[in-house]
């Protein structure tokens, strides 16, 4: 089996250190990291971070699931950004209706919401959309890591060592069965 290939979402605002610090911890752990945005070109982060990506979710072929095996949507502005582009709230669908690893952290799950995959389902965020997960059928809960299935979740920068953690081990765990 070939490299693991992780998609991190990212749009205007997002938090640096929610995709910067990930992407480090995929990289080292041998994981291919390719950055998906709205448009081609640079992406502005809240704190100043500029990021290139590396594809658009309308450059995506249909079965770009298939050539990934981990999602990972980090937060800041980004997240309301994405949730209003149809491309990206079908990719996110999709991706948690595979079964593969879905990773979000403080924003992140305000593009689950969209996708409307959270019915049921347990994960935590920053306590400002707490409110909104639970409207959408979403079990909150208010931990440094939440996992439930496929899902993946942490509350803000003050949790990504374990986060960091928790996806490195999951991804480490894709194709192991």
């Amino acid at each position: 089996m070939g490299k693991k290939r992780v998609a991190v979402v990212i749009a205007e605002n997002f938090e640096d250190v929610e995709v910067t610090a990930p992407v480090e911890a995929l990289e080292a752990a041998g994981a291919d990291v390719v950055l998906i945005g709205i448009e081609s070109g640079s992406v502005k982060g809240k704190k100043g971070a500029v990021l290139d990506t590396d594809t658009t979710f309308d450059q995506l072929p249909a079965d770009a699931i298939d050539s990934f095996d981990m999602l990972v949507i980090p937060g800041g502005g980004a997240p309301e950004n994405l949730r209003i582009v149809d491309a990206a709230v079908d990719f996110t669908r999709r991706f948690v209706d595979s079964g593969k690893p879905v990773a979000s952290i403080c924003h992140g799950p305000q593009l689950l919401i969209s996708a409307e995959v959270l019915k049921g389902r347990k994960t935590t965020s920053v306590n400002k959309i707490r409110d909104d997960i639970k409207n959408a059928g979403g079990l909150y809960e208010d931990a440094p890591l939440v996992v439930d299935g496929n899902l993946i979740s942490s509350r803000t920068p003050r949790d990504m060592d374990v986060f960091n953690q928790a996806i490195v081990d999951a991804l480490g765990a894709v194709g192991a069965q």
